[in-house]
């Protein structure tokens, strides 16, 4: 039997935004990130698995939420998934809202919503069940991850530095996306490779 320490390294409590949950967090910068398979808006499967060789962003989002919003509404996260496409980067929506909660969507909801903001993710994957968001230990949206061509964890956190809702702080934010992207592309070593990320919590199932 574990011993009572042992249960609780195996087990993270996480402090939310919004509110306390506990996840099962499994993503460790430099170690390899974990592997899923989810069904995708359209309808079709996700291999993270199938995207090695490549770099990739994974951000969790809940078009309800406020933080979001700020980051969609002002153009920052779509010019963001633009030039990521541009760089030949694969950036993943995950969507973890449980049914009946805010921000779920179902699969053409997720296409119409995308279509009116003019963002262009490459996959948005339905994540109802929370399974990918807690192996991620995902806490909130946004919540931002990028895996390098290897299939590593090189970042993982806030979009930025600014923990707000305010569009006019976007201008003077340090966008550590952008940042770690840059980073990658002159292989070079990520600057901020875990940041305390904000935003709203995730609506898993309880």
């Amino acid at each position: 039997m574990y011993s009572s320490s042992r249960l609780g390294a195996l087990w993270v409590g996480l402090s939310l935004w919004a509110g306390t949950q506990t996840v099962h967090a499994e993503a460790v910068i430099d170690q390899p990130a974990p592997l899923f398979t989810g069904t995708t808006a359209d309808g079709g499967k996700l291999n993270l698995n199938s995207l090695k060789g490549k770099t990739v962003v994974l951000e969790w989002t809940n078009h309800e939420c406020p933080f979001v919003q700020k980051h969609y509404e002002s153009g920052n996260i779509p010019q963001l998934q633009k030039d990521a496409a541009a760089k030949q980067v694969t950036w993943v929506q995950i969507i973890s809202s449980a049914a009946g909660k805010q921000g779920h969507v179902t699969g053409a909801e997720a296409i119409k919503l995308n279509a009116s903001r003019g963002a262009k993710p490459a996959y948005v994957v339905l994540d109802a069940d929370g399974s990918i968001g807690q192996s991620y230990g995902a806490q909130t949206t946004p919540h931002l991850y990028v895996i390098d061509a290897k299939g590593t964890l090189v970042y993982k956190g806030g979009i930025d530095d600014i923990a707000t809702a305010k569009k006019e702080d976007l201008a003077k934010a340090n966008n550590y996306v952008r940042e770690t992207l840059s980073a990658l592309a002159e292989g070079k070593k990520v600057p901020h490779p875990s940041t305390k990320p904000y935003g709203c919590s995730i609506k898993y199932p309880t």
